[in-house]
C-alpha cells in the first residue's frame, strides 16, 4: 500500500532513543523526509546513518529542551532552516515518573505536564500555521492506553497523558476544514530496550526463567491481560503511527487510537 509519504516532511519528537527512533525509521522507510529530534545537540545524529543494510536514515537532525518556549521555538526554527516545512508533527516525547498518589509532590505533577504535555503544546502551535497555510497536515499525538485505563502507580502521568488525547480532540475541532487531522496513538506495553532490561532485571530477582517468551507470559499474565497473549513491538507502533500521517488516513481525525492486542485494563 501506498501512504503517500514520499512529499512529506515529518518531525519525530524525542526520537533520538526508545520508539521514537523507531517510528523515525520507519517515515524515512516509507518515503518521508525526516527530522529527528533530541534535548542534547548531536544526540539523534546516530539516526542519519541507517540501521540495517537498505535502510533509509533520517534526513536531518535538531535539538532542543521541549520543555521551555525557547527550546521549542529554538527546535521549530532548526526544523523549518533544514526542510522548508513540516507536513507532520509526532509528538512522541514523554516520560512516567513512578510515584504514587501518597509520594506525587506538586513538582512531580508539574514536572509530567512539562514533559508529556507542555512539550507538545508548544510545537503545536509554533507548526500548525504554517501547515494550515498549505491546507495539509498530520499532528499525531503519542498516549498511552492509561490515559483512558489508569492505575495507581503513576497518577501524575497519567493525567498529563490524558491532557494530551484530549488536547488532540480541542485542536482537531480548532482545525477543521483545513486539511489538518490530529489523533493520539495510545500503546499498552511497548518491548523497548529499557522495558526488556527491567523485565529482565524482575525475572533475576524473582526467580523466574530467564528466556523473553517466558518472562512476556508473565508479563501479560500479571500486568497487561490481552488476547494477543505479548506485548507490542515498537515496529508494530511506528507502524500505526505511519498510518495515520499518511494521505490514507484522512478521514481518521479526532481519535484516541489503542495499540494494545485487545487488552481490556492493566492487572496489579
Amino acid at each position: 500500500m501506498d501512504l503517500g509519504l514520499q512529499d512529506k516532511v515529518a518531525l519525530v519528537t524525542g526520537s533520538e532513543r526508545g520508539t521514537g527512533s523507531v517510528i523515525a525509521q520507519r517515515l524515512a522507510e516509507e518515503g518521508a523526509t525526516v527530522i529527528a529530534h533530541g534535548f542534547a545537540q548531536g544526540s539523534a545524529e546516530p539516526l542519519r546513518t541507517p540501521g540495517t543494510p537498505g535502510a533509509q536514515g533520517v534526513a536531518h537532525t535538531v535539538w532542543g529542551d521541549l520543555c521551555s518556549d525557547a527550546g521549542a521555538a529554538q527546535v521549530a526554527q532548526q526544523a523549518l532552516a533544514a526542510a522548508g516545512r513540516v507536513d507532520i508533527l509526532v509528538n512522541n516525547y514523554g516520560t512516567a515518573a513512578d510515584a504514587r498518589w501518597h509520594e506525587a509532590e506538586t513538582a512531580v505533577w508539574l514536572d509530567m505536564y512539562q514533559k508529556n504535555l507542555l512539550g507538545a503544546v508548544r510545537l503545536i502551535r509554533l507548526l500548525t500555521p504554517q501547515m494550515r497555510s498549505r491546507g495539509w497536515g498530520r499532528v499525531i499525538q503519542l498516549g498511552t492506553i492509561g490515559s483512558t485505563q489508569p492505575n495507581p502507580l503513576r497518577p501524575a502521568y497519567y493525567a498529563a497523558k490524558s491532557a494530551l488525547a484530549s488536547i488532540a480532540v480541542t485542536l482537531s475541532q480548532e482545525l477543521a476544514n483545513t486539511g489538518i487531522t490530529v489523533n493520539t496513538v495510545s500503546p499498552g506495553y511497548i518491548r523497548t530496550p529499557e522495558v526488556e532490561a527491567a523485565f529482565r532485571a524482575k525475572a533475576r530477582r524473582a526467580g523466574w526463567e530467564d528466556d523473553w517468551a517466558s518472562i512476556e507470559a508473565r508479563i501479560v499474565a500479571q500486568r497487561f491481560p490481552n488476547p494477543v497473549g505479548r506485548i507490542a513491538t515498537r515496529e508494530e507502533v511506528a507502524d500505526l503511527v505511519c498510518f495515520v500521517a499518511s494521505t490514507r488516513a484522512a478521514f481518521i481525525n479526532g481519535q484516541n487510537l489503542r495499540i494494545d492486542g485487545g487488552a481490556l485494563g492493566l492487572v496489579q
